[in-house]
């Protein structure tokens, strides 16, 4: 009886064991992948240099971070001239591992027609993007044009055969509950996944967008009028009213934080001071701007950098009228019902010097080969 019992426990104990090895290494596993954070941007990547192209360094230089994709959406400036530039940055950062996946050209409804009509009636809006930058609309084409000689070179990466929206519903399905999306521009090519999959925006994981400027009218007045402009928003309000009221498990709104803290030649110089083509690039394309798009991919990577935030249900106004484009937010109690409206983290401050180091670190990483 003894010996029967011993060799059962032996067998048993053999089983046990394999079944506790196996579930260690599971758990190894499943630790790994956790530790891995699967993001896409969607920006308007304008350049060279400067906040659209910067965004990107924290998300290549992280490396519990797999960037499945950049895509490309029209804002500030036109798409195709966008995705040269990012195809030419990460050449130059050695990441043409990321793919790139050219978007929308044009929003939703806004024209550059009805974007001149709204200035003759509302007065001007500071920044036009792609539809005339700091200047005048008067002249601009309605069309796309053909992407202009770059002065950092022409990239030899090809874009994605993809387009945008079928890419994000793609790869939020093959992850999901897991992919960060980053939507640092105009919001269209978010919009329509969800029109074309209303699964999409639950299957995510987080929405981290650069939008949604509250009470910055005085601003417009006694500081910087363009920093008071919401131009995410402004440039595609249908874009941004279909997302905003989407199903997303969490959404974080980074807008008037990040208009304080600002890239300067004091932080590019330290930024230069490590000598590699990405470093060279950057110093050579500086533009003192705030870090608007870079302080939105860090969060994303890291939220623990918020030290103060605030919840609300959030809407964008859609009359054609001086507030066309305009973030509304309302505590849940005076909320509109029935409306699909959803709540937001509206992100008020931040570590500011833990951002900013972060950030040198992630330019300095040397490009691969």
């Amino acid at each position: 009886m003894r010996r029967k019992i011993s060799s059962r426990w032996r067998r048993h104990g053999w089983v046990a064991g394999v079944l506790i090895g196996f579930a260690v290494s599971v758990g190894a596993v499943r630790a790994a992948d956790a530790a891995t954070q699967f993001v896409i941007m969607d920006n308007d990547f304008a350049g060279p240099g400067a906040t659209d192209m910067q965004a990107v360094l924290p998300l290549l230089a992280a490396p519990n971070v797999t960037v499945l994709g950049l895509t490309v959406v029209t804002g500030d400036g036109w798409e195709n001239e966008e995705s040269a530039h990012l195809r030419r940055l990460l050449e130059i950062a050695g990441r043409t591992d990321v793919p790139v996946v050219d978007g929308a050209v044009y929003p939703l409804i806004n024209s550059v027609g009805r974007m001149r009509l709204w200035e003759q009636h509302y007065g001007t809006i500071p920044w036009k993007g792609a539809w005339g930058a700091l200047g005048s609309i008067d002249k601009v084409s309605a069309e796309q044009p053909p992407v202009p000689t770059l002065p950092e070179g022409a990239p030899t990466l090809k874009a994605s055969a993809e387009m945008a929206a079928a890419f994000l519903i793609h790869q939020v399905h093959a992850h999901p509950h897991e992919v960060t999306i980053i939507a640092a521009g105009p919001l269209t090519n978010l919009a329509l996944a969800i029109r074309m999959d209303p699964t999409f925006a639950a299957d995510a994981k987080a929405l981290v967008f650069m939008g949604a400027l509250i009470d910055t009218n005085m601003m417009a007045v006694t500081g910087n009028a363009d920093y008071a402009s919401d131009f995410n928003f402004i440039f595609d309000p249908e874009a941004a009213h279909i997302t905003l009221t989407a199903p997303w498990p969490k959404m974080i709104a980074v807008g008037n934080v990040s208009n304080g803290v600002m890239m300067t030649r004091a932080l590019m110089d330290k930024v230069a001071s490590v000598k590699t083509p990405l470093t060279d690039y950057l110093s050579k394309y500086f533009i003192e701007l705030p870090l608007w798009d870079e302080m939105a991919g860090a969060i994303a990577l890291d939220p623990t950098l918020v030290t103060k935030s605030v919840d609300a249900m959030m809407d964008v106004d859609l009359s054609t009228d001086v507030n066309y484009g305009h973030a509304h937010v309302w505590s849940e109690a005076l909320a509109p019902k029935n409306m699909d409206l959803q709540r937001v983290t509206i992100v008020q401050a931040i570590d500011t010097q833990r951002f900013l180091d972060g950030f040198v670190k992630a330019a300095q990483v040397a490009p691969k080969p």
